[in-house]
């Protein structure tokens, strides 16, 4: 270092006044402490979590499945097929969410376009695409506020860089093969039940209808439906049962009163009667009653009678007496006189 002057010594970055030899190796360590930091959390963007969503439901973070997306990591713009601007990379699961670093390919303009948006900050939200396998709705995985069962098994497909991380697609769920649309009202994911009182009541309902306790409310429903069509055909049964009856009553009393058991004025009485005991003891009831005999035969048998048996008036039967004093009064007369020794004025 002898005959160099502080005239041409040069000013180092890390030293006070150094030589040549001396600012190139600082330089040297200067290089080697900054280089750049490896996985810098602030390029990193979270693509899923545990918070609940607009779908009404969240994803179990520890039920996905991105083994199949970590082999084609693609990124989308918009969730539009085509439209391929990247890739993700560095893919983590951690802290209940899932979070990965972006990579622009340059090769489009919309992919530069993107670049460069997502650099200044006015493209920074990113959504998933996924395909839900199971679904729960344990208690335990439940939210305030949840309205379908919870997503416990999925597979990431894809990811998108889009404009509103809030809006229809902030996150695209996929379920029995039917791509879930909010905006167009379409949302087929089931309904939860969401209180211990509603599943104790669907419980009851479902062992009430002969169903076991895990019964589900789709269950439930088409028990009833097929419930409520076995009491319609059952009552077209008994309607058409209680007609027959009613006719067969009506003909058995009418054949009553044609055989005169009884006058034509007690028909709705019997009528009423067969109702209550059926038509069998109705019969029964009605043969056990005695023909009335026509009033003229009556006469003639009342007549001869007492022409030969009776010597006054108290030897008449009480149902012949009256049919005697209209019909034949010179008889009455003849056996009131013999009964009380004075003519009868009839």
């Amino acid at each position: 270092m002898g005959s160099n002057s502080l005239s041409n010594k040069k000013v180092c970055n890390h030293c006070t006044l150094l030589c040549d030899h001396c600012i190139q190796f600082c330089n040297s360590i200067r290089r080697v402490v900054t280089l750049p930091k490896i996985n810098d959390m602030s390029k990193r963007a979270r693509l899923t979590n545990e918070s609940l969503n607009r779908y009404g439901t969240w994803l179990l973070t520890a039920g996905g499945d991105i083994a199949q997306f970590e082999r084609n990591p693609v990124l989308l713009y918009m969730h539009q097929r085509g439209q391929v601007i990247g890739i993700m990379k560095d893919i983590l699961v951690e802290n209940d969410e899932v979070i990965a670093e972006p990579e622009f390919d340059c090769a489009t303009e919309l992919s530069r376009t993107c670049k460069a948006q997502y650099e200044f900050g006015s493209l920074r939200m990113f959504s998933v695409s996924i395909d839900i396998i199971e679904m729960s709705d344990d208690p335990k995985f439940l939210k305030p506020g949840q309205t379908s069962p919870t997503i416990t098994k999925w597979k990431l497909t894809e990811v998108s860089l889009v404009d509103i991380g809030a809006n229809d697609d902030a996150i695209r769920l996929s379920y029995k093969g039917k791509t879930l649309t909010l905006a167009a009202g379409d949302n087929p994911l089931p309904k939860l039940i969401t209180t211990k009182k509603d599943n104790m009541e669907l419980k009851q309902v479902a062992l009430m209808l002969g169903l076991s306790d895990t019964a589900t409310e789709a269950d439930v429903k088409t028990k009833i439906a097929e419930l409520m069509a076995q009491e319609a055909e059952a009552k077209t049964l008994r309607d058409n049962l209680a007609q027959m009856t009613l006719s067969a009553i009506t003909t058995a009393v009418d054949t009553a009163i044609g055989e005169r058991r009884i006058t034509a004025d007690r028909k709705d009485q019997f009528i009423q009667l067969g109702q209550k005991v059926g038509i069998e003891d109705l019969k029964n009831t009605l043969a056990a009653m005695s023909p009335a005999g026509k009033v003229s035969a009556m006469i003639n048998r009342a007549s001869s009678s007492s022409t030969v048996s009776y010597a006054k008036l108290s030897e008449v039967p009480a149902d012949t007496l009256e049919l005697m004093r209209t019909e034949d009064p010179e008889q009455y007369k003849k056996l009131y006189k013999a009964e009380y020794g004075f003519d009868c004025q009839i």
